[in-house]
């Protein structure tokens, strides 16, 4: 589907690659008066179509980013954009935003839901299920009450699991790059410095960082073998940041109770990769901040039309993207 409305003599052409609701379309219209505005879906969006924008809200291809010397602003629609800071693939000029704050909510719900589904042990009740199976199990409990919980990126997503995880009675420990200032959600806050020293004392490590050189096998061999034994490990950040074939190992080896993944590395996962064999790994196929939600959808739009708003020189932006580091500026 392709939507295109202009008023009069067009002063941008502003592309958008996500699905909008009329009122919201009218207001994309108020903030651009007389520009042309097109709704592609990410999907549909070709060569001629990221040449002919200036403004481009969504997530287009990069392939043809860098061929457009007017692309003035790239406003996405998800929160990951290291892979739109690589050299050559944006025009020097072009300003870059990121939905960060966005997902927050959903994901970390699904992180809540994850960690209790592994606690309680859903999926056997549910194999159970389709046999038409009615057996009680002795396969020992936990719970969420009273565990200590490592969150790696304490972000918005990060943030907003820690509050969820605090007020279900964890013990919340933050980490981040930079800045460690306390944060009423968290117990404890440090540095990635700290990390190797706080693996061993935690019942949950959860990752929610982006895919940067920083990141990557983040959680090395040599780190998973740091974590607690008996521990769960959760990402809903990037695939990256793990490194799946030693995950399989500390997983089979029963070092590690569980994992719960949203992202994997490689992605899409391929059909033959040991970690579909592992019985104590439970993968959704990079869900858990899906377009599905309108509560993300709402969110995403609002940052984006704050951004639109900004480049045509109302108020200030959100979430510039510092293209060195592939994060948001703070």
């Amino acid at each position: 589907m392709k939507l295109s409305l202009s008023g009069g003599n067009a002063m941008h052409h502003i592309l958008i690659t996500f699905s909008t609701m009329p009122e919201q379309f009218s207001l994309l219209q108020q903030a651009a008066p007389g520009s042309e505005i097109k709704y592609i879906p990410s999907k549909q969006v070709t060569r001629e179509d990221v040449l002919w924008a200036d403004i481009i809200l969504g997530n287009p291809p990069l392939a043809y980013l860098h061929e457009n010397p007017n692309l003035g602003l790239l406003a996405l629609s998800r929160a990951g954009s290291a892979d739109c800071c690589e050299p050559g693939i944006l025009p020097e000029h072009t300003i870059l935003t990121n939905a960060t704050g966005a997902y927050g909510i959903i994901i970390s719900e699904w992180m809540i839901g994850m960690l209790l589904s592994i606690y309680n042990h859903f999926a056997v009740y549910r194999a159970q299920q389709e046999k038409h199976c009615w057996k009680k199990q002795t396969l020992g409990r936990h719970s969420i009450y009273g565990s200590k919980i490592l969150i790696v990126g304490a972000g918005n997503i990060g943030s907003e699991f820690a509050r969820r995880a605090k007020a279900m009675g964890a013990y919340t420990i933050g980490v981040r790059r930079s800045n460690p200032q306390p944060d009423s959600c968290f117990d404890e806050m440090h540095l990635i410095s700290d990390l190797d020293t706080l693996l061993p004392e935690a019942d949950v490590v959860a990752l929610s960082v982006p895919g940067t050189s920083e990141t990557a096998h983040l959680m090395s061999d040599a780190r998973l073998s740091l974590m607690k034994q008996g521990a769960v490990l959760l990402n809903v950040g990037r695939g990256s940041a793990v490194d799946s074939d030693a995950l399989c190992r500390h997983l089979s080896s029963g070092h590690l109770l569980a994992a719960g993944l949203d992202v994997t590395e490689p992605e899409p996962l391929p059909p033959e990769h040991p970690l579909w064999a592992q019985p104590n790994a439970y993968i959704t196929p990079h869900i858990s901040g899906g377009m599905d939600s309108p509560i993300s959808c709402q969110a995403i739009f609002e940052i984006c039309l704050n951004n639109l708003r900004a480049y045509l020189g109302e108020g200030e932006y959100r979430n510039i993207v510092d293209r060195q580091t592939g994060y948001r500026r703070l």
